[in-house]
């Protein structure tokens, strides 16, 4: 897992090192203050066992890694609960569209109660800026050499993005279709996109993110003419992974298919 790629280095006070949680056009110095939760992320994939001979180390520190984070993820979605807020987390490669998508989402749903996002990147706040543009509440969680969000960060950003009681919430993950999947962050719901660009056998190639979805968005489909990219191929290896995931259709860029999505929020928001 992150042992491979060297992400989510701990620092000497047990917290991921290199991650920034900022509101655009804020300056940070005025939304400093403690987390009610302050949770100590442990992610230290490797510390201390460089001179182990076989892997039995790391995969007992990789449970107790994700064990840590079910419990801080378990404490979000019972926060969520409480206020009435519905989390969705989305996740993809760089490139799907998630910001796109995230773009049109919130211009869609302004008039159906406050909506707010939490972007995830390794670096910059473009994509919340171009989420702050449409007039929504964002918060840019940068997570440095880290490849995902975990239930820490997540806490970290709820406690600055404040949402409304019965508002939606949706985190842009960082792009990546493999770390993402192991790490709950206590949301309420998993979306995974995959854009026409990359190749519908992505289910096959990358099954653990599919397994985990409630929800496929095959995005960009206005190229399909194109692009050599079976939609049909691609349900089919997305449920041959997680056999009861749905499957969505459409063109952020576009419009196109956007109603199917909307209806899937409006189904959850109902219970």
């Amino acid at each position: 897992m992150c042992a491979t790629c060297g992400c989510g280095k701990v620092d000497e006070a047990g917290g991921t090192a290199g991650t920034r949680i900022s509101v655009p056009g804020v300056d940070p110095r005025e939304h400093a203050h403690e987390h009610e939760h302050e949770h100590g992320h442990g992610h230290a994939h490797g510390h201390g066992h460089s001179h182990e001979p076989t892997g039995t180390e790391t995969i007992t520190l990789e449970e107790k890694i994700l064990a840590k984070n079910d419990v801080l993820a378990e404490e979000n979605r019972a926060w969520l609960t409480e206020r009435g807020v519905l989390a969705f987390n989305l996740m993809s490669s760089p490139g799907s569209g998630k910001t796109t998508l995230l773009e049109r989402t919130v211009r869609d749903l302004s008039d159906t109660g406050p909506v707010s996002v939490i972007e995830g990147d390794q670096e910059t706040l473009l994509d919340a800026e171009r989420i702050r543009a449409t007039g929504c509440s964002v918060v840019q969680v940068n997570t440095g050499s880290g490849c995902h969000l975990d239930a820490e960060m997540m806490r970290g950003a709820l406690d600055t993005l404040r949402p409304a009681n019965e508002s939606l919430v949706f985190v842009e993950n960082v792009g990546n279709l493999v770390c993402p999947a192991l790490f709950d962050l206590g949301e309420q719901g998993k979306v995974v996109l995959i854009s026409v660009t990359e190749g519908d056998d992505k289910p096959l190639k990358y099954p653990h993110i599919f397994a985990v979805a409630d929800l496929v968005i095959v995005n960009k489909t206005d190229l399909l003419p194109y692009v050599s990219f079976d939609p049909a191929v691609c349900e089919r290896n997305a449920r041959s992974v997680n056999p009861g995931v749905q499957v969505v259709n459409l063109s952020a860029t576009s419009g196109e298919g956007m109603d199917r999505w909307y209806r899937w929020i409006a189904e959850r928001r109902l219970g």
